[in-house]
C-alpha cells in the first residue's frame, strides 16, 4: 500500500483560524509526562490525515488547535463567557489541554472557534467531522443547531453548509455533557473516584476534528471482505444522494497497477476475482490499495482512497478435535499484551502520532503479534498502523452500566448474573457497539470482537453475541472475556493471575477456542515515573527488573507446554503501567522498558515455535 495516509500529513493544517499564542496554553505538569509532551505543535496538533480509510485528496482541513472553553451548570442555556483556551483534541481533564479540570454530570463543557472556509472548498457541501466526542454533543453552526450525537468513541459527522454565512468567517460552538460513571453510557475504564484499575475521567473532544468539502453525491463509506478461499475482494459502497444510472468503478492496484475493475450501481456489491493474491499475515502484511469512483453520465463525481488486505480468521479443529484459532486457514499462536491506551499527558489521547505508533513498534520488537485492545477504540490512524505493521488486534466494547454478578470460573453456577439493563441504556450500548464495529470493519488487523469483559454490564449475552456474529461473519467473536461463560461464541476466555492457565480441552475445547484472555500483571513502581506517590500495584510485585523477568521466564515455559494442549492465543497484562497499575512492560511515561527487550522478545517468539498437531 502506497503511505497515502501519512503523506497528506501537512494539506489540512494550512492557516488555522485561531492561532495559538504560547502564553494561552502551557502543559500542566503536575504530573509525569511522555517524552512527546515536549513536542507537541499548539499550532498544528495532530496534523495527519485522520481516516486512512477512506481518502479525498486537499479536500480537508484540520480544526484542531486553540479553541476557548467554558464550563457551566448543566442548567445553563449558553456560557456568558468563556474562561480560556482549551487545545483540541485533548480531554478537559488531561495535562495536555491545558485546563487539567473535571466536569461532571451536574455541568457543561463548552466548546468555541471561528474559522474559515478555504475557497477551493467553496460551492461544495461541507462535512464537519469529529472522530470522537465523549459524550453527548451538540453542534452549532453561527449560533444554530446544526447537530445531535451520542456516543464517547465513535466517529461522526454533520453537514454544515445550511448553516453557513456569507464571509470570511463561521462561528462553532460544541456543547458536550458526560455523566461518567453516574450515567449508562458506554464509558470504558473512567471512573470520577479513580482508583485501582479504574482511571481518570475523560470528557470532550478527545481526536481530531476537521472540515471535509464533498459533492452533493457522494461516497460516504465502503464496506471490504476478503475471501481467501474464493481469492475474491467484495466492496459494497454506501452513497449519498444517488440518482438513477449512477455507477461505482471499484479498482484494486497492486504497485499502482490496477490488477481488478469493476462497476456497479451504487446499491450493488462488487466482487473482484484476484489472480494469486498475496495474503496478508504477522509476517508478510501486504496491503492492496483500492480506488473507488463514483461516476454520472460517464463522468466522475467523486472518489476516495483506500485500502484491504486478503485475509481470513477462522476457528478450525486440530488433530486431537480441539478447535484452534486460525490464520489464513494455519494455525497462528496470538500472543500480546493487554492495551488500555491511555497517557499521561493526553489521556485517551497520544501526544502526537509519533507517541502513538511507538507502542506498536515497541511490542513488535518485544516478540509479540496481537494487541488486545481493552474497553477502549483508538483512531483510525491506530488500526491503519497496525495494518501496515501486520499486528494482530482483538477489540473490545467499552463497558458501562456495572453492577451485575461475575463468576469468573468456566462451567460454574454460581455468582454469575446477566445485568438487567434498562431500555435507555440497552439502546446506547447497542447503538455504539453497532457503530464501532461499522467504523472499524475495513481494519484486518482486527481478528477479534469481544462484546463484554468480566461481567462489566454484561446482558443478554446469547442475543448480543449471534447479533455480532451475524453483523461480522468474517472475524471470530469472544462472547465474555473472563466470565460470565455462556455456550456461545467463538471463544472461551479465560482470566487468571498471575500465572498461565487455560479451560480442560476435554470439557471444552470441542466446540470453542481455548483462549488466556488475561494473566501476568506482575508489578514493579519505579520511583520518578509513577502517576501516584503510594497505593501503586501489580498482581505480584517485585523490588527489581531481574525477579520480575525471572518469574515471567517461568510463564513462558508454561505457555509453551499449554499450546500443544489446546491454547490458541494468551493475554498477558500490560504494555503499560496506567494511573496506579505498575504491572506494565514499559511506564506510564514511556521512559523505561522494565525487562530488557531482547531477552523478552526472545522469551516470546519461543512460543510461536510450538509443535501444534
Amino acid at each position: 500500500m502506497k503511505k497515502f495516509t501519512y503523506s497528506l500529513l501537512m494539506l489540512g493544517c494550512m492557516s488555522y483560524a485561531v492561532q495559538a499564542q504560547q502564553n494561552n496554553w502551557h502543559l500542566i505538569r503536575d504530573r509525569i509526562v511522555t517524552p512527546w509532551a515536549e513536542k507537541v505543535d499548539p499550532n498544528a496538533p495532530l496534523p495527519e490525515y485522520p481516516r486512512p480509510q477512506l481518502v479525498r485528496d486537499n479536500n480537508w482541513k484540520n480544526l484542531n488547535g486553540l479553541w476557548s472553553y467554558a464550563i457551566t451548570p448543566a442548567t445553563q442555556d449558553k456560557p456568558a463567557k468563556y474562561e480560556g483556551s482549551i487545545l483540541v483534541p485533548f480531554a478537559v481533564e488531561s495535562a495536555l489541554s491545558g485546563v487539567g479540570r473535571t466536569v461532571g454530570k451536574d455541568s457543561l463543557l463548552w466548546y468555541n472557534t471561528n474559522i474559515s472556509i478555504p475557497a477551493a472548498m467553496k460551492g461544495k457541501e461541507i462535512l464537519l467531522q469529529f472522530g470522537a466526542v465523549d459524550w453527548q454533543t451538540e453542534v452549532f453552526v453561527n449560533g444554530k443547531s446544526a447537530g445531535k450525537h451520542e456516543g464517547g468513541f465513535d466517529p461522526f459527522s454533520i453537514n454544515i453548509t445550511p448553516f453557513l454565512k456569507s464571509g470570511a468567517k463561521q462561528e462553532i460552538t460544541v456543547r458536550v455533557w458526560d455523566p461518567t460513571d453516574d450515567g449508562p453510557q458506554p464509558r470504558g475504564k473512567q471512573v470520577k473516584h479513580p482508583e485501582g484499575i479504574w482511571y481518570t475521567p475523560v470528557t470532550g473532544i478527545w481526536q481530531t476534528v476537521w472540515l471535509e468539502a464533498v459533492p452533493k453525491t457522494y461516497i460516504t463509506s465502503t464496506k471490504n471482505t476478503p475471501d481467501i478461499d474464493h481469492h475474491t475482494i467484495s466492496v459494497s459502497t454506501n452513497v449519498a444522494g444517488a440518482q438513477a444510472g449512477d455507477q461505482v468503478k471499484v479498482e484494486v492496484l497492486d504497485g499502482g497497477n490496477v490488477i481488478a475493475m469493476q462497476e456497479v450501481a451504487p446499491s450493488a456489491t462488487a466482487v473482484l476475482t484476484l489472480q494469486h493474491e498475496k495474503l496478508w499475515s504477522v509476517t508478510h502484511p501486504f496491503l492492496y490499495d483500492l480506488k473507488v469512483t463514483l461516476i454520472r453520465k460517464n463522468k466522475p463525481v467523486d472518489a476516495v482512497k483506500s485500502y484491504f488486505a486478503m485475509r481470513k480468521i477462522s476457528m478450525a479443529p486440530d488433530q486431537n478435535g480441539i478447535q484452534r484459532m486460525m490464520l489464513n486457514n494455519e494455525f497462528v499462536f496470538q500472543y500480546g499484551p493487554l492495551d488500555q491506551g491511555w497517557w499521561p499527558d493526553g489521556l485517551y489521547t497520544a501526544p502526537t502520532h509519533e507517541a502513538m505508533v511507538y507502542d506498536i513498534d515497541q511490542l513488535q520488537k518485544m516478540g509479540f503479534n496481537m494487541i488486545r485492545k481493552h474497553i477502549k477504540l483508538e483512531p483510525a490512524t491506530y488500526y491503519a498502523y497496525c495494518d501496515q505493521k501486520g499486528m494482530l488486534l482483538w477489540q473490545d466494547m467499552p463497558s458501562g452500566d456495572l453492577g451485575n454478578g461475575w463468576e469468573n470460573r468456566p462451567g460454574i453456577l454460581d455468582r454469575g448474573t446477566d445485568k438487567n439493563r434498562t431500555p435507555e441504556s440497552e439502546g446506547y450500548y447497542r447503538k455504539e457497539w453497532n457503530a464501532i464495529m461499522d467504523a472499524a470493519y475495513n481494519f484486518p488487523c482486527i481478528v477479534v470482537w469481544t462484546p463484554f469483559n468480566e461481567a462489566w454490564g454484561q446482558f443478554k449475552t446469547v442475543e448480543i453475541t449471534a447479533w455480532t456474529m451475524q453483523k461480522d461473519p468474517s472475524r471470530l467473536v469472544n462472547s465474555a472475556s473472563g466470565g460470565n461463560f455462556y455456550e456461545t461464541g467463538h471463544i472461551i476466555d479465560l482470566h487468571n493471575y498471575p500465572h498461565p492457565a487455560m479451560p480442560r480441552p476435554d470439557v471444552f475445547g470441542k466446540k470453542q477456542i481455548l483462549v488466556l484472555g488475561e494473566f501476568g500483571g506482575l508489578g514493579l513502581p519505579l520511583e520518578g515515573h509513577n502517576w501516584q506517590g503510594n497505593k501503586n500495584w501489580g498482581y505480584q510485585s517485585f523490588k527489581n527488573s531481574e525477579e520480575m523477568f525471572k518469574k515471567y521466564k517461568t510463564f513462558t515455559d508454561r505457555l509453551a507446554a499449554l499450546i500443544p494442549l489446546g491454547l490458541s492465543a494468551a493475554v498477558y497484562t500490560q504494555t503499560t503501567d496506567v494511573e496506579g497499575e505498575v504491572n506494565g512492560f514499559m511506564t506510564y511515561d514511556r521512559k523505561v522498558d522494565k525487562f530488557p527487550v531482547q531477552q523478552l522478545s526472545e522469551e516470546n517468539r519461543k512460543l510461536y515455535q510450538v509443535k501444534v498437531k
